[in-house]
């Protein structure tokens, strides 16, 4: 089909923000329950390249359990215990403020493709308006200094500034917080998978 020269193009259109009303229906930003004896509070605010909330987005996360196992099929490692009921996965919409939390618990170290210890991670998901595809990070743990500095793909990121955006930091009120820039100055560093 030939486009008629009498009509103009239509612009590029990026995705919608979608995401509060189709994916994000059930609560799943608690990975365990409150009172669970470790459990921990993630929070923090997704930003956009101007340093404004992204108030439609949604964050996602994929973990091991504290014993660093995955309730997944592929992880076969019988000798490490999975935790009835953790799926370590969860979800949650950003609010008015971009704030976004999970309560859950921290990871156990996880072997990378050729078996070499990982520090303890959490995988994160960014879904927000005018993104194609969702961008993918990580959260690091300010307490494992040591396994961080020996960690694979943490020490893969050359550039040390880029490299502290992926580790939390600590609150006053004994959370954790892990802000995401989606670009721009302080830009958290994303893979590309």
């Amino acid at each position: 089909m030939t486009p008629d020269p009498g009509l103009g193009l239509t612009p590029s259109q990026t995705v919608g923000p979608f995401f509060h009303f189709a994916l994000t229906k059930e609560d799943w930003s608690r990975l365990v329950p409150l009172d669970h004896p470790q459990a921990i509070w993630i929070e923090g605010t997704v930003r956009d390249g101007a340093d404004d909330p992204v108030p439609d987005a949604m964050v996602e996360v994929w973990q091991a359990n504290a014993a660093g196992r995955y309730a997944h099929p592929e992880d076969r490692r019988e000798d490490l215990p999975l935790d009835k009921g953790f799926t370590g996965f969860g979800r949650c919409p950003t609010d008015a403020e971009g704030r976004y939390e999970f309560v859950t618990v921290k990871p156990g170290p996880v072997p990378d493709p050729n078996g070499e210890p990982q520090a303890p991670h959490i995988d994160v998901a960014v879904f927000a308006r005018g993104l194609l595809r969702q961008l993918v990070t990580r959260i690091y743990f300010p307490d494992e200094e040591e396994a961080n500095a020996a960690d694979p793909i943490l020490t893969s990121i050359g550039d040390r500034d880029l490299r502290r955006t992926l580790v939390a930091r600590g609150s006053p009120e004994g959370h954790l917080h892990f802000d995401i820039k989606l670009q721009g100055e302080n830009q958290t560093a994303f893979f590309e998978v």
